[in-house]
């Protein structure tokens, strides 16, 4: 392969480049004598490659100044330079006397017309610091980095914005042409970007003078001959036989002048920054490149072999960035050659059916020198290559994505700019007001799940800001306000949610909740569907004389946390209890527990209070719901998704809802339900049993017999159980 730029260095010597080298300057040509490559060459290239070889490359490279972001060590910023600030017009204040408790952390404005937008992305990136500080790091060493976390964290906003920051590179053309000696090995060559639709025009206008000169010769041929057939032979019929006979041999060989044209497979004459490439769910074709099957391979109708190559998005990438967004879900062959990729800087371009023609193609080495950014969730490393990932990781960085961030003045400003990014980025939507703000930082707060933080969930949020704006839109305000906010918080509902509001009125319509009264062995627990909805989900336990050896039999499509937590229950009860459960079969059903089953532990108190209701026939108050992990000491334990397992209880009409006390801190409920609902924290089973259990002697006898025997364990783990630990999933 010939080139103007070398490309042929593998990334692993790029530490032993020299200074020009490192800042991507053209190095020495390749040694392959030029009298070799001189019959694939027009004036045109021969002309430029003079200039390279008098100028050093400066012709090319000063076009390319213009409009790169400088790579000086000095321009490159630190995460405390970028997006550190918010700002807004002229003339409006931040009043930090009052930012701490202000829901726009001081920030004066009456809408969010009045802030300013940053024009890099990297400047609109919020919370993900660690994150931002990392991209900086690599873009400036040319790392590989795997970011892994949520969906809507920001990692591909991130990845957009490494291309954005990359020191200035020479970019390339890549021009595939044909092989005289082996039409199935395309030849490739490099030249600076720009130059490649120099010489696909100069080569274009040679084939067309050629073609010009060639008709003109036909003609005059064809001329002769019927001239020669009608005034010499007198045989017109034989004049235009012979006619037809030659047009055919100028057409058959004039096709191999056409051959003569390079493809030109990657053009970045246009690119102003380094190319960004995201291949997320990209077949193999379209990651590593193809080569287009030919129906017509012989007779003259063949499309040159080097026509029909395609690049892939690493050869796209080169110079820049290639970003893979679940990276688990790549073929694992494609995994490995996404691998050698890395490692070489370079990759052949083949055809990827076996049963194509295209597979009998293979071009010379395509440079694809590209910064690799991985992406996924925390599953996506299950399934990568291990040898994948330690390229990347031996060669880059690893870091994980935070779902929320501490709640400071600063960071409700930033939430602030980023509605005003949102309503600019859509182009249609009008500007919220200052209490729509408010409101939207309100439920951020509520999403995070976590008291004084908020969260990190940018793409939720953001769907949330676009249909208040829609909303405002559609009655033609000039703003978007609370009340329009409000109303789309119940239009952007996730199906979750709508299935559970649902599940919740079908059940009222069948009686299947029941919010008053007593009941012995039933007691309403709490469950959460998907991330942001809450179900009551009611278990009911029955003590039944044993056949063989007493034993535990729980119902309702149990996974393995809540099989788990059903038998840490049962340690509890055999240490309370005075029944002999060798003698007793305990039956626990997860009622109407559906298709999906139950996950989690987070109903250990539900089973355990159903249990010890049934066994003592003491009934359990119906007006009272419930969740909370357990210990086998019988420590309440913290969970997850207490907001929404509250408003669920609300929703279903119970009156006294008991979480766990180390929750406490987590509850983040809505407006409408705090009249609605009581709260009661607990830290052990017995605070449980003395709220949820109705019939105050043998109530009360059972929680005292239950404190004597385990007093000392539960004594001892007041005020310490769950201090301290974030909830553990659902």
């Amino acid at each position: 392969m010939s080139n103007d730029t070398n490309v042929d260095d593998p990334p692993e010597d790029a530490t032993d480049a020299g200074p020009d080298e490192e800042q991507g300057q053209p190095r020495p040509q390749d040694t392959e004598p030029e009298s070799e490559r001189q019959g694939e060459r027009s004036p045109l290239e021969e002309d430029g490659d003079q200039r390279d070889d008098v100028d050093d490359g400066d012709e090319f490279d000063d076009p390319i100044d213009e409009f790169e972001p400088d790579s000086s060590e000095d321009d490159i910023e630190t995460v405390e330079d970028l997006g550190s600030e918010v700002e807004v017009d002229p003339g409006v204040e931040i009043d930090e006397d009052i930012a701490e408790d202000d829901l726009l952390g001081g920030l004066k404005i009456d809408s969010t017309e009045e802030i300013e937008v940053p024009d890099r992305l990297v400047d609109q990136v919020i919370g993900q610091d660690e994150a931002r500080d990392i991209i900086i790091k690599a873009a400036k060493q040319r790392r590989h980095v795997m970011m892994i976390g949520s969906p809507g964290t920001g990692k591909s906003m991130l990845a957009k914005a490494m291309s954005q920051l990359l020191p200035q590179e020479d970019l390339q053309d890549v021009l595939v042409y044909h092989n005289p000696d082996d039409g199935n090995e395309p030849k490739v060559r490099t030249v600076p970007a720009g130059k490649g639709e120099q010489i696909i025009d100069a080569h274009k206008e040679e084939a067309r003078k050629r073609n010009q000169m060639r008709s003109i010769l036909m003609w005059i041929i064809v001329a002769i001959i019927l001239a020669y057939a009608i005034l010499v032979a007198g045989n017109i019929l034989l004049g235009i036989l012979a006619a037809g006979i030659v047009w055919l041999i100028f057409r058959y060989t004039n096709r191999g002048s056409d051959a003569m044209v390079p493809n030109m497979i990657v053009n970045n004459g246009d690119k102003r920054t380094a190319p960004f490439e995201d291949a997320t769910g990209a077949h193999a074709g379209a990651l590593l490149g193809d080569v287009r099957h030919d129906p017509f391979q012989s007779g003259g109708m063949e499309t040159p072999s080097h026509d029909r190559v395609e690049p892939g998005s690493i050869h796209q990438a080169n110079k820049g960035v290639l970003f893979v967004d679940e990276i688990n879900t790549l073929d694992i062959r494609t995994q490995q050659k996404l691998m050698t990729a890395i490692q070489e800087g370079e990759f052949a371009i083949t055809g990827q059916s076996e049963r194509s023609s295209g597979a009998m193609v293979q071009t010379e080495p395509v440079p694809c020198d590209f910064i690799m950014i991985a992406a996924g969730n925390l599953d996506a490393m299950e399934n990568m290559h291990p040898a994948l990932r330690n390229r990347i990781k031996g060669y880059g960085y690893e870091v994980y994505m935070e779902d929320t961030i501490e709640d400071t003045p600063e960071m409700r400003r930033k939430y602030a700019r980023f509605i005003a990014q949102e309503v600019e980025r859509d182009g249609r939507l009008p500007h919220f007001t200052d209490d729509a703000v408010e409101e939207v930082i309100l439920e951020a707060k509520r999403r995070s799940g976590r008291k004084n933080h908020l969260t990190l969930h940018f793409r939720t949020l953001g769907g949330l800001v676009r249909v208040a704006g829609d909303i405002a839109r559609s009655e033609d305000r000039e703003f978007t306000t609370r009340e329009d906010v409000l109303q789309a918080k119940g239009r952007s509902r996730s199906i979750e949610q709508q299935l559970a509001d649902d599940y919740i009125e079908r059940r009222k319509d069948y009686e299947l909740e029941v919010a008053d009264g007593g009941v012995e062995g039933r007691v309403n627990g709490l469950a959460v569907m998907g991330e942001d909805s809450g179900i009551m989900l009611p278990v009911m336990a029955e003590i039944a004389p044993a056949q063989g050896g007493g034993q535990v039999i729980a119902t309702g499509k149990l996974k393995e946390m809540a099989e788990e937590s059903v038998q840490n229950v049962s340690a509890i009860i055999k240490k309370f209890s005075d029944v002999d459960l060798s003698e007793k079969d305990i039956h626990i059903q997860f009622v109407q527990a559906g298709q999906q089953g139950v996950d989690g532990d987070s109903a250990s108190i539900t089973v355990a209070t159903a249990v010890i209701s049934a066994l003592e026939d003491i009934p359990v108050d119906q007006s009272v719901a419930m969740t909370g992990s357990l210990s086998v000491r019988g420590d309440v334990l913290p969970v997850g998704g207490v907001t929404h397992k509250i408003e669920a209880a609300a929703k279903a009409g119970c009156s006294k809802v008991i979480i766990p006390k180390a929750n406490e801190q987590d509850v983040m409920i809505e407006d409408e339900y705090e009249e609605m609902i009581e709260i009661i924290p607990c830290s052990n089973i017995s605070e449980v049993l003395d709220v949820a259990l109705m019939g105050e002697p043998k109530k009360d006898s059972l929680v005292d017999r239950l404190k004597s025997i385990t007093g000392s364990a539960f004594d001892g783990s007041q005020g310490t159980v769950g201090s301290g630990s974030n909830p553990s999933p659902q």
